[in-house]
């Protein structure tokens, strides 16, 4: 299904008679982020947003309008060294967010080139990995997208302060409940469909 938001800046552009490359240039970023824009895989922040709209002689009320009547399903990303706890919280999220795509990594490294190719809605990610952490892995995510929602999984409370510096916008404690995981998805910074529970 086509993503209503991306492609609103698509047709805009072709008005504009504007190459993707030329857009690009004009707000000083890659060709590849205006592609991931126009094919929904990645949305500009509020910032970025404003000069687009400027640039393409297009309201934001009307482009804001279109980013929520976007036909794509929520991708949500979870991340832990442990597959056992991989497959109990997708299970979980599958429940809660039938129509949301998951996708689990037990190598940050993955999860990360991942997300450079695919807009991330929600980021699950454990804290303790190894050499690199989750908080780690949240400002990677965050310097990709800013308007990725990023929660961390973990079962110890001290790290709560360490992971709200982080920009994250949610903290569960392992192992996750469905009925927390919907109490979260109510707080989330930026909101999405979930696709109601799963019967």
């Amino acid at each position: 299904m086509k993503d209503h938001f991306g492609e609103s800046i698509r047709k805009a552009r072709i008005i504009k008679n504007i190459s993707q490359q030329e857009l690009a240039l004009a707000l000083n970023v890659e060709r590849s982020t205006v592609s991931g824009w126009e094919t929904g895989k990645r949305i500009p922040n509020v910032e970025m947003l404003g000069r687009l709209c400027a640039i393409l002689d297009i309201p934001m009320s009307s482009i804001m309008a279109d980013s929520r009547q976007s036909t794509a399903k929520p991708l949500v990303m979870i991340v832990d060294d442990e597959r056992v706890i991989l497959k109990y919280n997708a299970s979980i999220i599958g429940k809660v967010m039938p129509n949301a795509e998951t996708v689990c990594f037990t190598k940050p490294s993955e999860a990360i080139e991942f997300a450079k190719k695919r807009r991330v809605d929600l980021a699950l990610l454990d804290i303790e990995m190894g050499s690199i952490s989750g908080l780690d892995v949240c400002r990677k995510l965050l310097e990709i997208n800013q308007r990725t929602n990023v929660v961390y999984l973990t079962a110890y409370r001290d790290y709560s302060f360490d992971a709200w510096d982080t920009g994250a916008c949610g903290f569960l404690l392992k192992p996750i409940k469905p009925e927390d995981v919907k109490k979260l998805l109510a707080k989330l910074r930026y909101t999405f469909p979930t696709g109601g529970e799963e019967p």
